[in-house]
């Protein structure tokens, strides 16, 4: 197969000092009038940086999701981990994961019992669109070629600690018992790292669970319910989502794209650990009717090249 080359560096100059930021990049877009957006780790917020000169970008500008969508709270982090940009709008996705407390390499003891401690962030339940109008995130938008379609920021309905994703999941033959567990990210529990979208058709790409080698990409669609609020469409016959299990050579999704029909699949380790990353094309991603399994002897999924260790990397949809 064929080894990545680097087409060219991009510079991103923010007005922030802050690590939580600069180190912890999770998610990046592009909208059409040329701004980069980005996502962190563990901010509340999405950061819009605009072109400055040739893959410069800087006017480094702060948003807060809170503005445009009721989160849980203001303190508990998204834990963004995927934005993509479609039909004038800027959709952000959070982790839906669970986390285990870091160790701090002070005391043995202390961080032995950290590691038995799982928490809980109810934001990293978030599934939001944005209206851009102009490179400007607004609540909302009417057309004047149609203002029947009025643009308006909405976010997949919440439960008491979740949302409606997590409650269709919670009976799923193959997702529940790593749901029952609370196994957390990077302990091959379930943790959503790439989102592409397509008119209604969204695609959930999962870092983990791996089952047996196999990854699972998540298809949903969503329709308005109320004022603020989208709700998982019925796919027929009561199903709410789609599985596509791809062999990735056992690794987990790390980012998605789509690509004139096609899934381009950024592929990494589930586990906390640097290796090598793969990058991957499904083909004809757009037109599957019910839940799909595609080995690289299918003709649909094929390895397009390898990536080196992922310290530097950043992928860039747009």
């Amino acid at each position: 197969m064929a080894a990545g080359f680097l087409l060219s560096r991009v510079l991103l100059k923010f007005d922030s000092k802050s690590e939580d930021l600069l180190k912890e990049i999770s998610a990046i877009a592009r909208t059409p009038d040329g701004s980069l957006w980005v996502g962190s780790d563990e901010f509340t917020t999405i950061e819009r940086l605009s072109p400055l000169d040739t893959c410069i970008y800087g006017d480094h500008k702060t948003f807060q999701l809170n503005d445009f969508v009721k989160l849980f709270d203001t303190e508990s982090e998204v834990d963004i981990e995927g934005l993509d940009y479609a039909d004038d709008y800027l959709w952000v996705i959070g982790s839906h994961s669970f986390k285990r407390n870091k160790t701090k390499g002070k005391k043995a003891k202390k961080d032995i019992r950290r590691l038995a401690e799982i928490e809980k962030d109810p934001n990293r339940y978030l599934l939001a669109r944005i209206p851009i109008i102009n490179g400007e995130p607004v609540s909302s938008f009417a057309r004047s070629d149609a203002p029947q379609n009025q643009l308006s920021a909405a976010m997949l309905q919440t439960t008491d600690e979740s949302n409606a994703l997590m409650n269709a999941l919670s009976s799923d033959e193959h997702l529940r018992p790593f749901l029952e567990m609370k196994l957390p990210s990077k302990d091959n529990g379930l943790d959503i790292e790439g989102l592409a979208v397509c008119g209604s058709q969204i695609f959930l790409g999962l870092r983990g669970p791996v089952l047996r080698g196999w990854a699972i990409i998540l298809e949903i669609e969503l329709e308005e319910a109320e004022p603020g609020f989208l709700a998982l469409k019925d796919l027929g016959k009561g199903t709410l989502y789609r599985k596509h299990f791809v062999d990735l050579n056992g690794l987990g999704v790390r980012e998605l794209c789509l690509h004139k029909g096609d899934l381009i699949i950024l592929a990494g380790p589930t586990m906390a650990l640097e290796g090598a990353m793969q990058v991957f094309r499904l083909r004809d991603a757009l037109d599957h009717s019910k839940d799909t399994l595609w080995d690289q002897d299918s003709g649909a999924l094929e390895v397009l090249f390898d990536l080196p260790l992922p310290s530097a990397l950043i992928t860039l949809k747009g």
